[in-house]
């Protein structure tokens, strides 16, 4: 199955990363909530009032979220990751997929690479590892048929979880 040529935008990558990142990382949320929630238990009783730990607590998560933020805007700046940004035709089978540039240049990306995909409002994301991925929105599909094909590859490939 072929694809429409379509080039990921760095603003859709970097809100598309750090989503993926925050799902992640979500259970790592606890460590400044029980932080928290224990300083109130020692403001309440008495046993120990302070302030600076909030302020604390409250700047290192902010840098910990401007830390990735920097790095994936970093991401679409650099050279080396160009490649990730420009615009390509997707040839999808169930052995790979086929990343045509023109037709003389492209590349091969085997199931294997991919950690795991899931499908938003807008398209299917296949992560291949934190930072990296491949998005391929709805648009670029040529019919409701290949929708359906790449969907039940994704599945058979254990990559996409079945629809409730």
């Amino acid at each position: 199955m072929r694809t429409k040529r379509y080039a990921l935008p760095t603003k859709k990558y970097t809100r598309l990363a750090l989503k993926h990142l925050f799902q992640s990382q979500l259970k790592w949320a606890l460590i400044p909530l029980a932080l928290l929630i224990g300083n109130v238990v020692l403001n309440v009783t008495k046993a120990y009032p302070n302030i600076w730990i909030y302020v604390v607590i409250v700047i290192g998560v902010l840098l910990y979220i401007l830390f990735w933020v920097i790095q994936f805007v970093g991401i679409t700046q650099l050279e080396q990751y160009k490649p990730m940004f420009e615009k390509y035709q997707y040839e999808i089978d169930p052995r790979q997929i086929f990343m045509k540039i023109n037709q003389k240049e492209g590349g091969v990306m085997k199931w294997e690479q991919i950690q795991s995909a899931y499908k938003d409002k807008e398209g299917f994301v296949l992560v291949i590892s934190r930072g990296q991925f491949l998005y391929l929105p709805f648009s670029i599909f040529n019919s409701e048929h290949d929708l359906k094909v790449i969907g039940r590859i994704l599945k058979q490939k254990n990559l996409l979880k079945e629809e409730a």
